[in-house]
């Protein structure tokens, strides 16, 4: 996409009336318009000037997937200077959930997660981030549904890009744009302690989830090597100021490894850090990645949920649709060499 203020310096370059700005701006973000040809409110002469001068999607599909049970589709697109982003639309009965990412690859390489098993390349600008939402949400239009929630859960660390992360929020939240409410937006951490203490202080009000995945630095430092940079002590007071300045409830997201971090150390642990008012615990199933770790059975899962919460803990089991098609939480990586 291109935004607004972009296309203002533009028409002004052009010598246009600043009125036709908002009238491409409104074209993409609300009719979700991929070429200026297709804008016939305006002039040919400036279509074929913008044409010349501007992207109107700066993301071109190469390919996408859809599960068996069509719950989630996974796209592979690619940037103008050819890599690759991954992105996953999540359809529920009564949410449509995109989650984009903000990285080409991630530096944070957590133990279970595939998006770092490669580095990371570069960063997205905001406008690539948004043209994730807006692919997925022409193709839910055809589908007469429309996107509902955006989670900012895909490749990447948000808060290693956090201008450009922000910046998107605030082009989805735009009400002359895409309009979502910023409450259906929510940005996910591994724990980048200053990140969230600038996202306390920011007037937008988006939904901050922390992925936690254990509850010890031991443990923790291995599954989550930034822990080291930002250990359980350090990360939790940040929560706590979060909390104190937003008063928003703070989500932690615990993905499950079978015998690793769902032992009674880890439970007891956990009811430690997070029997607090307004933290929430969304505990998701291990995704297959290849690595050393085993997906907890239901059984496993049930019986962790249990006894967190029979210690008082707020806890959900979250789910992750797409593992056939590798796009549900974690499986997001970087294309092997030729799989373009």
């Amino acid at each position: 996409m291109i935004d607004l203020p972009t296309l203002e310096r533009t028409m002004e370059e052009l010598g246009q009336p600043s009125y036709r700005a908002r009238q491409v701006y409104e074209a993409l973000t609300k009719r979700l318009a991929t070429s200026f040809a297709d804008m016939s409110e305006l002039p040919r002469s400036l279509r074929e000037e913008l044409a010349a001068r501007l992207r109107p999607c700066l993301l071109e599909e190469v390919e996408t997937r859809e599960s068996p049970r069509g719950s989630a589709v996974k796209a592979l697109l690619r940037a103008a200077d050819g890599e690759p982003v991954e992105a996953v639309l999540m359809t529920h009965r009564r949410r449509v959930t995109v989650c984009v990412s903000t990285q080409v690859g991630c530096a944070v390489r957590c133990a279970f997660c595939a998006s770092g098993s490669a580095g990371l390349r570069r960063s997205l600008s905001a406008e690539e981030i948004v043209d994730q939402v807006l692919g997925f949400m022409r193709r839910a239009q055809a589908q007469e549904r429309r996107v509902t929630n955006v989670v900012f859960m895909g490749m990447g660390e948000p808060f290693h890009n956090y201008e450009e992360t922000l910046r998107a929020c605030r082009l989805l939240n735009d009400p002359g744009g895409v309009g979502l409410a910023a409450r259906s937006i929510s940005v996910s951490t591994a724990g980048v302690v200053p990140g969230i203490d600038r996202l306390a202080r920011e007037a937008l009000q988006v939904n901050l989830a922390v992925s936690l995945h254990a509850a010890t630095d031991e443990l923790r430092s291995r599954l989550v090597p930034l822990n080291r940079t930002y250990p359980l002590a350090t990360l939790f007071a940040a929560c706590a100021r979060y909390v104190g300045r937003t008063r928003r409830k703070l989500m932690f997201e615990y993905v499950v490894l079978s015998g690793v971090n769902d032992t009674g150390e880890q439970v007891e642990g956990l009811v430690r850090l997070l029997k607090r008012p307004l933290y929430h615990l969304n505990l998701i199933a291990y995704n297959e990645t290849g690595g050393e770790f085993a997906r907890p059975s239901l059984r496993e899962l049930t019986a962790l949920r249990a006894a967190l919460e029979r210690r008082g803990l707020s806890c959900t089991v979250r789910e992750s649709p797409g593992s056939e098609i590798d796009a549900a939480c974690g499986q997001l990586a970087l294309p092997r060499a030729g799989a373009q």
